[in-house]
């Protein structure tokens, strides 16, 4: 039996999974030395998974460890939040007749992975999203690791760790099995609690090792043929990659890359999460977060209908009776409210209404009126939240009473504090009106179409009024009707209404292909890089975030500007295709990710397939 992929998209991607750790991102205090001394820092590498799991593998040297993409809420006292606490298997080594650990070559795909070793090779891939397969080489061999557990059994084909919903250090429960002949097998007390396990097998070809870890009480211990497991992985990634569409030669290695991610962060359905859903990162944000699951969509479209529909659905689902829609969205429960920073008050937090910007987006692919039909009305009640609940003097221009609501979680746009009335989120606003108006027209709703045209050529009106400076060509944004004087692409967003006059659009052109302020050699800096307040380096303070690039992308071809546009989407793709990896944001200057960039990360792998499937049209 040879298990070499025959699949070309398999081939495309070979190695590209590292599992190679890297530098941390920035850790909680409390944690900073647990994780030190236990030399388990968890934000590593490129870890290898499957769609809709919550299993991620990485590598140390010759060793895997296993960390999940959940939450555990009620674990975050005793064990630390989901980005930095153990691993919930460690020290996973693969040993020889005498228990010694053998060292591995890895080669890596991304439906399994192969150890080579010199007893032979052991080859790693999912049976399901809950279960590691092995296949063992034919030889005696075992396997050694740590369970993340207080109390466990070994039987006659491997052993159980069932979990107490009493006892909080418990999260998961795990299982393994071999169909091969056991020589010796126990669970022994190990420090931190763990337990280690010390397997040994007399194997022959058909022989192999299976974990499954699951919150279930059920478990997976069927141990399948090792030909069936290997090419049902490869055939599910090979259609995967291939309802992708064609694009350009120039973008191919991204390109696959890129879908690789968007397949491997989906989640299944799970308790709050009622839809397959795509994280942002599954290293660094496990969750739906509200818009990203906007851009998640905008690629999704390309490939599957239904699963670009359920990012939305997904937190619709969750939209409250005055019609505002949550931040985002866990397994174990939803984000309406947030404290205030340096508050014990506490505000409701949301994101960007760019709902009815995206919907129109895949109806363009589909023409599935019948999803225009079903949210039209939720789209209605959120837009009516903003303008009841977020408009303190009821001007007509709706603010943020959180800075978390914008997505732009540290911009110096909130160093004063909030309420804010931004220029950015009014634009949002005013094209979700224009959505909502061409959404009413399609459903045959001509009353609601003019109504919604008028109310966004009114607020356009209001925005000119309320933010606009002459003098210094920009929209600022306010607190308490006063200026927050610093410069930010945000303060350009009306341009992306292609509702502003010629001579105001030109002016913010003007600005945003400035090389001091905005046109830098990989822009858009989120702050301008002659302001004061710009840091390059974090997060909303001056990094390019590659997701605001594609809306300033459509915006100027939307606004008349379609060369610039050009040049835009070519500079964003050239940066995307910088690195291995794919990240959360960039320096501006460099192209490099900052230090605390998150990886593997999910909307600018969407804005990188969409802008590249654009860029390859004749």
């Amino acid at each position: 039996m040879t298990l070499i992929p025959s699949s070309p998209f398999l081939q495309q991607l070979r190695g590209r999974i590292t599992l190679e750790e890297s530098a941390p991102a920035e850790l909680d205090p409390r944690f900073q030395r647990a994780a030190e001394d236990n030399q388990r820092i968890p934000f590593s590498g490129i870890p290898f998974s499957e769609r809709g799991s919550r299993i991620l593998v990485f590598r140390r040297a010759s060793k895997l460890y296993i960390r999940l993409a959940e939450r555990w809420t009620k674990w975050v006292e005793e064990v630390g939040d989901y980005r930095h606490r153990a691993p919930v298997i460690d020290d996973f080594v693969l040993t020889d007749a005498r228990g010694a650990p053998l060292d591995f070559t890895l080669d890596a795909y991304p439906h399994a992975l192969v150890l080579a070793t010199r007893l032979g090779e052991f080859w790693l891939a999912f049976a399901d999203e809950e279960t590691l397969y092995l296949k063992l080489p034919a030889a005696r061999c075992g396997v050694s690791f740590r369970v993340y557990a207080t109390r466990g059994r070994a039987d006659r084909r491997g052993g159980e760790f069932k979990g107490d919903p009493e006892h909080r250090t418990m999260p998961r429960n795990i299982a393994y099995t071999t169909n091969a002949r056991i020589v010796a097998n126990e669970i022994t007390s190990d420090a931190s609690g763990y337990l280690r396990v010390n397997l040994q097998v007399e194997a022959t070809t058909e022989s192999a090792f299976l974990l499954n870890i699951t919150p279930r009480l059920g478990f997976n211990r069927s141990v399948a043929r090792a030909d069936e497991i290997l090419r049902a992985a490869e055939t599910r990634w090979h259609a995967w990659f291939a309802t992708a569409p064609e694009i350009g030669e120039a973008y191919v290695d991204q390109y696959y890359y890129a879908w690789w991610i968007l397949g491997m962060g989906l989640l299944s359905p799970r308790f709050y999460l009622t839809r397959e859903a795509m994280l942002p990162s599954a290293i660094h944000y496990v969750g739906v977060w509200q818009w990203d699951a906007f851009f998640h969509a905008v690629a999704y479209r390309r490939v599957d209908r239904k699963l670009a529909e359920d990012q939305l659905r997904v937190v619709l689902d969750h939209q409250r009776e005055d019609g505002m829609i949550p931040d985002a969205v866990h397994d174990e429960g939803v984000v309406h409210r947030w404290k205030l920073p340096g508050s014990a008050g506490e505000a409701d937090v949301t994101k960007p209404p760019l709902i009815g910007w995206a919907v129109l987006k895949l109806y363009a692919t589909s023409g599935n009126r019948d999803f225009l039909d079903e949210i039209y009305e939720p789209l209605c009640r959120w837009n009516r939240w903003w303008f009841e609940k977020n408009d303190d003097d009821r001007d007509g221009i709706a603010q943020y009473n959180h800075g978390f609501s914008s997505g732009l979680d540290d911009s110096p746009l909130w160093d004063e504090g909030v309420p804010v009335e931004s220029p950015e989120l009014n634009s949002y606003l005013l094209m979700q009106m224009d959505a909502l108006a061409q959404i009413a027209e399609i459903l045959g709703l001509a009353e609601d179409a003019a109504m919604w045209r008028a109310r966004a050529e009114e607020l356009a009106q209001k925005m000119i009024a309320h933010f606009w400076d002459e003098d210094a060509g920009v929209f600022w944004a306010t607190r308490d009707h006063k200026p927050i004087r610093v410069l930010t692409p945000f303060n350009l967003y009306p341009l992306l209404t292609g509702r502003m006059p010629r001579a105001i659009s030109d002016r913010l052109v003007a600005h945003l292909t400035n090389p001091h302020e905005f046109w830098t050699p990989y822009p858009i800096p989120t702050v301008a890089r002659n302001d004061p307040k710009c840091d390059p380096n974090k997060m909303w303070r001056g990094p390019t975030w590659v997701n605001i690039n594609y809306l300033f992308v459509e915006g100027l071809q939307r606004a008349g500007y379609p060369d610039l546009a050009r040049e835009l989407r070519d500079k964003t793709l050239a940066l995307l295709m910088r690195h291995n990896d794919i990240y959360e944001y960039y320096h501006p200057d460099t192209g490099d990710p900052p230090p605390h960039a998150a990886s593997v990360f999910g909307w600018s792998s969407a804005v990188f397939v969409d802008l590249a499937i654009q860029a390859s049209k004749p």
